[in-house]
């Protein structure tokens, strides 16, 4: 069975991240599968926007850090993580999250050019109680969307938000009564189907110019990163389910 299913609903393509047994965590074959499902939607002149969620009530707990720790990895060359965070889209994507979108996958929500999240849901960027930073966006986009000392409280404690308090940060667009966010984002795809496509595509464009720099910049420092010692603490201790214990090496 695919871990990535895609579904058209008038003219737009709802793509479901379907791995609920791992919390729809981010492994090579999720990416693979985003990737496929968005060359699908920008292949097909027919469709003009897209709608990305999660299976069983979960976005994505984000990267599958027992995968990475056999070696395999999350990304796709030259679309970043999830084959999302990178990727040059030129029709609207919009975010609909229930239940946790949590590191990586807070991050595929920042990758979408909109947000619809039910009340409940959880965001956060834990990645620093691993060792790690939120190489996939975070780091770059979360300080663009909301205020900066947020956005660096987000960053450096790793601690969660609801998705009441997200509306209430101007981090999202709509928030719904749980259960509800894959189909007011479906509604809102709708509208956005009403505008001119090169228009839109030229908006995403201008908008996103500046990015591709900062990610550049960002490897180097996620390169060093995961040479040290404390990563390989972090990513291991969550595997068993313990504290981990820094050396800062």
């Amino acid at each position: 069975m695919s871990e990535v299913r895609t579904e058209r609903v008038g003219s737009t393509l709802l793509i479901t991240i379907d791995r609920p047994q791992a919390r729809n965590a981010v492994n090579a074959a999720v990416a693979a599968g985003l990737a496929a499902a968005l060359d699908e939607l920008e292949s097909d002149p027919t469709l003009r926007a897209g709608v990305l969620t999660g299976a069983e009530n979960t976005f994505s707990a984000g990267m599958d850090l027992k995968a990475a720790l056999k070696g395999e990895s999350p990304e796709v060359p030259g679309r970043g993580f999830g084959g999302l965070t990178e990727a040059e889209l030129t029709k609207p994507l919009i975010a609909a999250v229930e239940g946790f979108a949590m590191g990586g996958g807070f991050e595929l929500a920042l990758g979408c050019d909109l947000i619809v999240a039910a009340e409940d849901a959880q965001f956060g960027l834990p990645e620093v109680k691993r060792g790690l930073i939120a190489a996939g966006g975070g780091v770059i986009r979360l300080p663009k969307r909301i205020p900066h000392h947020l956005a660096m409280e987000f960053l450096l404690t790793g601690e969660p938000v609801t998705g009441r308090r997200a509306g209430e940060l101007g981090l999202v667009n709509r928030v719904t009564a749980p259960g509800d966010a894959a189909a007011v984002a479906l509604q809102l795809a709708e509208k956005l189907a009403e505008n001119a496509p090169l228009a839109l595509a030229a908006v995403k464009k201008i908008v996103r110019g500046s990015e591709a720099d900062a990610f550049a910049v960002q490897r180097e420092e996620t390169k060093k990163l995961m040479q040290s010692a404390d990563v390989r603490e972090g990513m291991t201790a969550f595997a068993e389910r313990r504290a981990p214990k820094w050396t800062g090496e």
